[in-house]
């Protein structure tokens, strides 16, 4: 389910006066943020999740998630995040379709504010994920919603049997690539490197794919069209030969930023904008949390971003029970 910044603004202008408390704000609704939300109902603590644009964070849009435990056929992306709403709702968990505007964490307890609301909580499970990265290159951000696009889920029927570029060497890039293989004439995956950084699986299907090809050692530096895409523009990084590649989409993997822009010199970051924690999930202020991909820079999957959230709950639990009076 989705939220528009229409209803976000329309709901600004109805937010409440009176701060609603809580004893657990959980801030975002990929799988960290469902996972603690589960965990923290099942303690009784009647958590509130502030879903932000849509349930389930990147895993909801991707096609078919394969490596998450019991789904031996797989699972599709948005049937998983709403499985994991379901299960914590049935213990008490509360969603509200809304994304926090403002956080206070001098103290407690924290005071956060939405588009929606206000919201005082004893403690806060921080768990608002990352967005992809942009090449930043002419053309891209024109270009957006007219060729360009950084979800193959969402924009891969609209390019039946066209001819499509993804740019990325990693697991993204190629499950991505992979999928739009269901729609396109052909697939050009172009990286910067002369290797993948995709698993063993991944690499081995995508080399499978007859529509797959790839181009090595070479960067966009720019998209080329006016009301929409028509090639991209290369540079070969070994030999600088540039050229350019006709096409009719640019699909963009090159990595995410984390979704921590809020609490800048309110928690402790890491040189790359990921919030610190230490193996209890904890953050540099007692009684909040961190979980997921606003913390974790290198494994970045469902699974392990779901263990990371229920750890987070935990810890929250343990928190309020050792202040309760």
């Amino acid at each position: 389910m989705e939220l528009n910044l229409s209803d976000l603004s329309s709901m600004s202008s109805q937010a409440s006066q009176e701060p609603v408390e809580v004893k657990v704000l959980v801030l975002g609704s990929g799988p960290a943020g469902l996972a603690a939300a589960l965990y923290a109902a099942r303690a009784e603590l009647h958590p509130v999740v502030l879903t932000g644009m849509e349930i389930g964070g990147q895993a909801a849009v991707t096609h078919i998630i394969e490596n998450y435990p019991g789904f031996p056929d797989g699972v599709g992306g948005q049937e998983m995040a709403e499985l994991f709403q379901k299960q914590a709702e049935r213990f008490g968990a509360k969603f509200e379709f809304d994304s926090a505007t403002e956080v206070d964490l001098s103290s407690r307890p924290f005071r956060v504010k939405s588009y929606n609301g206000q919201y005082l909580a004893e403690t806060l499970i921080i768990t608002t994920g990352a967005h992809p990265n942009h090449l930043n290159v002419p053309g891209e951000k024109e270009l957006t919603g007219r060729g360009v696009s950084y979800c193959a889920t969402c924009d891969g029927w609209f390019f039946k049997e066209k001819d499509v570029v993804v740019v990325g060497g990693g697991d993204s890039a190629l499950e991505e690539g992979l999928f739009l293989t269901r729609y396109a004439k052909s697939v050009t995956i172009i990286h910067r490197r002369d290797q993948l950084r995709a698993g063993a699986i991944l690499q081995s299907r995508a080399k499978d794919n007859p529509k797959i090809k790839f181009i090595w050692d070479t960067i966009v530096t720019e998209v080329v069209g006016e009301e929409a895409v028509k090639g991209v523009q290369l540079k070969n990084k070994k030999t600088g030969e540039e050229s350019v590649l006709p096409t009719d989409g640019v699909f963009i993997f090159i990595g995410y930023t984390p979704n921590t822009q809020m609490f800048e010199k309110q928690l402790a970051f890491d040189g790359n904008g990921y919030l610190v924690t230490n193996n209890l999930m904890e953050t540099s202020v007692p009684g909040v949390f961190a979980a997921g991909e606003v913390n974790d820079p290198n494994f970045r999957q469902v699974i392990t971003s779901a263990g990371m959230g229920a750890a987070a709950a935990i810890q929250a639990t343990r928190f309020i029970e050792s202040h309760s009076a």
